[in-house]
């Protein structure tokens, strides 16, 4: 493993440059995910979040690719490909409805998207940190796409506790303390 230096002082950019392909390709399949759960729910309570949250995802993408270019971190569209790819091909499983969607499946989506604002946000915290060693990073950014991470996971842990309980039934009731972080 190398341990290249970029001029800004950072290290490891290689490294910088696969875990923002990464990250990127990550984005890629979030925004597919989240197109296909919007039209699935078109003129519910939760259509205009999810038009929300595909502008903020969309949004995200286009400021992480902005921060590689000031960067000098070459974008690796092949990841972006596989990742849309993987998306379509996830489309195709077995839930115990053969011709039909699964209710499993909008709660199945649910998790998947709220654990993947997780994992987001905790890109951007790295590259916020990352910022100390690299002027060329826009702390302040990270810090907006942070705190957006964390809207966006709040909502979307409430919206999965509904969508459970109205699978398995119970009530939604509060989100855990592990599950709000």
């Amino acid at each position: 493993m190398s341990e290249s230096t970029a001029p800004g002082g950072i290290r490891n950019a290689d490294l910088l440059g696969v875990y923002t392909n990464d990250h990127l390709a990550s984005a890629t399949g979030g925004i597919e995910l989240v197109s296909r759960m919007l039209g699935r729910w078109r003129g519910t309570p939760y259509e205009s979040r999810l038009e929300e949250l595909l502008d903020e995802l969309r949004e995200e993408r286009s400021s992480l690719e902005g921060q590689m270019r000031a960067l000098g971190l070459p974008v690796r569209q092949y990841k972006q490909a596989a990742v849309w790819l993987g998306e379509k091909v996830s489309r195709v499983k077995f839930n115990g409805h053969l011709l039909s969607r699964s209710p499993l499946s909008d709660l199945v989506e649910f998790e998947f998207i709220a654990t993947a604002v997780l994992a987001k946000r905790a890109g951007f915290e790295t590259l916020r940190a990352a910022a100390e060693a690299e002027p060329r990073i826009d702390e302040a950014l990270f810090e907006r796409l942070i705190a957006q991470a964390d809207k966006q996971h709040h909502w979307l842990a409430d919206v999965r506790r509904e969508v459970a309980a109205g699978v398995f039934g119970g009530h939604p009731g509060p989100a855990d303390a592990a599950a709000d972080t």
